[in-house]
């Protein structure tokens, strides 16, 4: 079974768009600063961006605010051929504890980051069809350790279920995940050393602390 190439799926609507001349509106969900950084360099050229920050999953509170601040430090820094603008969602805790209860003991990559994918991309599809923006996606698939299958898997049914297209993307591709770090090291920017919940950040702990 062939997979499926999102990168080039992503290319042809690029292109499209091009032969059109047309800027269309992305909500581009973000999971922090370092990710969207070369997902804002390269959508730009082609999409006014409104980056939504919705990430419940954050612990402690003081790491959510540090990487919602660095967000939007990075924007302003950062030159973009069409607007980018930042939308903070709210941080809502208890909802990322409701949907992974049960599932505190699985490994990071399991069924708890499945829901924790489709809570945030949930939220960033109602926001996108209430603003009537063209499309929606997400940074995530930027890491190496995002399952990129599930999350244009996720990005796809919610597509159908509020009538607003996904933007399918793996933007690891191309040497992505690479350009990343890059800038990074360009804006200073603050890289966490965990993807984000209280989950990860013991696993990170437990990591470390076996070397």
């Amino acid at each position: 079974m062939n997979r499926r190439n999102y990168q080039k799926e992503l290319e042809q609507v690029i292109a499209e768009l091009k032969a059109e001349e047309k800027v269309p509106r992305l909500l581009l969900h973000s999971c922090c600063a370092p990710c969207s950084s070369y997902v804002l360099e390269y959508l730009s050229r082609y999409f006014e961006i409104t980056v939504y920050f919705y990430n419940p999953n954050i612990y402690p509170p003081a790491e959510y605010v540090s990487r919602a601040r660095e967000q939007e430090r990075f924007i302003k820094d950062m030159e973009f051929l069409h607007p980018v603008t930042l939308e903070v969602g709210a941080y809502e805790p208890d909802e990322f504890y409701r949907i992974t209860r049960g599932l505190e003991q699985e490994p990071e990559g399991g069924s708890r980051c499945e829901r924790c994918y489709e809570l945030r991309l949930q939220e960033a599809a109602k926001v996108a069809q209430a603003s009537r923006f063209d499309y929606f996606t997400t940074t995530l698939s930027i890491s190496p350790l995002k399952d990129a299958d599930k999350l244009n898997e996720i990005g796809g049914k919610l597509a159908k279920e509020y009538r607003i297209p996904y933007l399918f993307s793996d933007f690891k591709k191309k040497n992505g995940y690479k350009r990343s770090v890059e800038l990074s090291q360009e804006h200073d920017l603050y890289r966490q050393d965990y993807c984000g919940c209280v989950y990860s950040q013991r696993e990170r702990q437990k990591s470390l602390s076996e070397k």
